[in-house]
């Protein structure tokens, strides 16, 4: 479904998302899905794709094509499931090296996450096998997206790898809002508007004197800086 906020975009996406649906995203577009959603970051990817452990969910895809990569806040409820206050995502461009491996394996299509992923990826990685990258909306929205998370469906691995590392399984309604940051063709929000502040940043530099401290590795040349 695709509505109207003003002049911005609103997708809602029934879960697991069709290819259909996925490619009607629009970068700096709002989405918010409903259905089912997994965590899954390094320590997930290790034992599956490193390790060689079965996948948790058997026919993962088929219930959840969406790896939401984050840091649940969850407690004990005392009945033997957990109660989820809140969501924090993590930065998606550490996964970058397992990323590629764990879609051809679990069929994921939507990834979502903090930070963005690596330029290349979104051509190389996710476009060439239909995915997209959504992004959190800025800092301290994780108990906007907790109100989204209706039950913990399952978790695997919480005594291995801990609440962060655990694999989780949500169920999800209105979950949200998330920004499209990357489409099926690879283009990138973040990459575009990067593109955007370098055209001008040389002149922000311009006229000032080289570096007075000299700490080791310091540089006056913007393009070996480590931001």
């Amino acid at each position: 479904m695709v509505s109207s906020d003003d002049e911005m975009k609103v997708f809602r996406l029934d879960l697991p998302a069709s290819p259909q649906a996925i490619a009607q995203l629009e970068i700096g577009a709002a989405v918010y899905l409903s259905g089912v959603v997994y965590t899954a970051r390094e320590g997930v990817y290790k034992k599956v794709l490193e390790q060689g452990e079965p996948m948790p969910v058997p026919g993962l895809a088929q219930v959840s094509n969406v790896n939401f990569h984050c840091s649940p806040a969850a407690a004990p409820d005392g009945q033997g499931g957990y109660n989820v206050g809140a969501v924090t995502a993590t930065a998606s461009f550490r996964f970058s090296r397992w990323l590629g491996p764990w879609i051809d394996q679990s069929g994921a299509r939507i990834i979502i996450g903090k930070g963005g992923m690596p330029a290349d990826d979104y051509k190389t990685v996710l476009a060439p096998r239909g995915a997209v990258y959504l992004t959190t909306v800025g800092y301290g929205t994780g108990a906007l997206l907790g109100r989204g998370i209706q039950r913990v469906r399952e978790v695997h691995w919480m005594e291995e790898l801990g609440i962060a590392q655990a694999m989780w399984v949500f169920e999800v309604k209105d979950f949200g809002p998330f920004i499209v940051e990357s489409d099926v063709q690879g283009n990138s929000l973040f990459a575009q508007h990067g593109e955007q502040i370098n055209a001008g940043i040389e002149k922000l530099y311009a006229g000032l004197k080289p570096p007075a401290l000299h700490r080791y590795g310091e540089t006056d040349d913007r393009k070996k800086e480590v931001m």
